[in-house]
């Protein structure tokens, strides 16, 4: 079916009881409950729907974009309160635009800021899980954040992808990838310090940053060394995954920079 009308929209959502967007036989996906509640604002209204891109289970958004294509002309402001009202309080519609025909959000230019959220030490408040990734052990911030700086530029990341296709593209860039103190997401039940690790590029493998963070969290035990991920990043790697991932839930896509 062709659609005349072309809209991206801007949400946020807390992905903490979701099998991440992709929609999935048995699973409650992020992209199912948008496109219900979207059943539900427009009405009989025939309508599509294409994400920005595949979120895992538990992942969270601060920003996330979809594409909607109908045949019907919306307004920003009455769609966005119909919508939010039809969401869960999972998500949060943010803003509406409308684009050109020939726009694709798949194939359009962006560049994706993720956020890894986490503290080590004494076990936090239950209440924190759906946000904060907690390692009991003690670990070296600062080792961690020379092991962060080592992953920016251009590298082979083989060992930082599960299940790549023929076709996957292993060499990579990163634009920055940094870990600094948490002052961003914050809340009375978090501990009094935690930390983000931050990582900015155009297009990520997946589990990629996962792989990367369970990676920094052995080199700040002491597991791990500074030269262990120089040598992973070559491209004489033994191209055998990482097997260590870190937990989903600590994980957001904190920001989509969307060419639109």
């Amino acid at each position: 079916m062709k659609y005349s009308k072309n809209y991206v929209v801007c949400l946020q959502f807390l992905g903490f009881r979701f099998s991440g967007w992709q929609k999935q036989k048995n699973a409650k996906t992020l992209h199912e409950m948008v496109d219900k509640s979207l059943s539900y604002a427009l009405g009989n209204d025939k309508f599509k729907t294409l994400g920005v891109g595949r979120t895992d289970a538990k992942v969270s958004a601060n920003s996330y974009y979809f594409q909607l294509f109908m045949n019907t002309e919306l307004i920003e402001d009455s769609f966005l309160s119909v919508f939010n009202e039809n969401l869960s309080p999972d998500f949060r519609a943010l803003s509406m635009k409308q684009v050109d025909a020939s726009f694709n959000i798949l194939n359009a230019a962006k560049q994706k800021e993720y956020h890894y959220y986490f503290s080590f030490g004494d076990k936090n408040h239950p209440y924190a899980a759906p946000f904060l990734t907690n390692i009991m052990d003690d670990l070296d911030i600062e080792t961690m954040q020379k092991g962060a700086n080592l992953f920016k530029g251009e590298h082979f990341f083989d060992k930082y992808c599960t299940k790549p296709s023929a076709k996957t593209i292993l060499k990579r860039t990163i634009d920055s990838c940094e870990i600094v103190e948490n002052t961003i997401l914050k809340a009375n039940f978090f501990p009094e310090k935690s930390y983000v690790l931050k990582v900015k590029g155009k297009g990520f493998l997946r589990y990629q940053i996962r792989l990367m963070m369970a990676t920094l969290f052995e080199l700040g035990k002491g597991n791990l060394t500074l030269e262990f991920i120089e040598d992973s990043l070559k491209e004489d790697n033994d191209k055998k995954y990482l097997r260590n991932i870190a937990p989903a839930s600590g994980l957001q896509l904190y920001n989509v920079e969307l060419e639109i």
